[in-house]
């Protein structure tokens, strides 16, 4: 039985790596397709914004959580944003109990980073009292299925979560009723890795699994970077970049059409 399991993966990854050879994909998408998406916002009642994301099989819960602090001590004039991404024990058999391991971290971090740089959250106007009082924004990213590519689909999910939220000033005396997070632009992310000698776009887990590369490019609606992520040990070489950076335009204003449908803006 052990021969036949070690067998039937690589028979698998023969197959998947035959068909890329090919100009194509086990799932049947071609190269620069993304799996099937679906948003629903508004998806916890108790966050200030939430969204569910499908991304193909992969889901995940984005929630966020808005309350009073004080500022960091070299931020006086800013609010403040912290993201945190838990990978759900049942969303996949090597996700294990306990704090958050490395890959949890990148995600959290990647996720922080392209909003953070890109300035999407503006920090400044979250003061309510300088030095003293600011709103703190919590962002919370639950994996509950994985079957790849959770960078894009937390990405989605916090931007959609972030479209819907409200500061929650007349719970803490400072409004009569809750007033919508303003953004300054809206990032997202778009996903890659090398299946053979190509390049394809939100990979599959089999796909992960098999690929030595993996980058991904944070982009917002201006075309302007503010993330890119390298992971495992393969080369990414110039052109392929370019390459990227270019289908990340085109995919991230596609994601952005459909994170904007979800919220009602289309």
């Amino acid at each position: 039985m052990a021969e036949l399991e070690e067998i039937i993966p690589k028979l698998q990854a023969n197959y998947v790596l035959e068909l890329a050879s090919k100009g194509m994909r086990i799932d049947g998408r071609d190269f620069d397709s993304y799996r099937p998406i679906s948003i629903e916002v508004g998806f916890a009642e108790k966050a200030e914004g939430s969204a569910k994301v499908s991304l193909g099989a992969t889901q995940v819960i984005v929630g966020v959580k808005v309350s009073i602090g004080s500022p960091f001590p070299d931020t006086p004039d800013r609010g403040i944003l912290i993201t945190n991404a838990e990978l759900v024990p049942t969303a996949s058999p090597t996700f294990e109990p306990g704090p958050p391991n490395e890959n949890a971290i990148e995600l959290s971090r990647i996720i922080d980073r392209t909003l953070r740089e890109s300035r999407a959250i503006p920090l400044d106007k979250l003061v309510i009292e300088e030095g003293k009082e600011v709103w703190e924004i919590w962002i919370d990213i639950h994996v509950i299925d994985y079957d790849g590519n959770l960078i894009d689909a937390s990405m989605i999910g916090a931007l959609a979560a972030l479209l819907t939220t409200k500061i929650p000033e007349d719970r803490y005396g400072y409004g009569s009723e809750p007033q919508p997070l303003e953004l300054n632009c809206l990032p997202l992310t778009t996903t890659f890795v090398r299946l053979g000698e190509h390049l394809v776009v939100d990979p599959n887990l089999i796909e992960e699994k098999l690929s030595n590369v993996r980058i991904t490019v944070g982009m917002n609606e201006k075309g302007i970077i503010s993330s890119i992520q390298k992971s495992n040990s393969g080369f990414i070489d110039f052109d392929e970049v370019e390459k990227i950076i270019n289908k990340t335009k085109i995919k991230t204003t596609e994601l952005r059409e459909l994170v904007l449908k979800s919220v009602g803006r289309s």
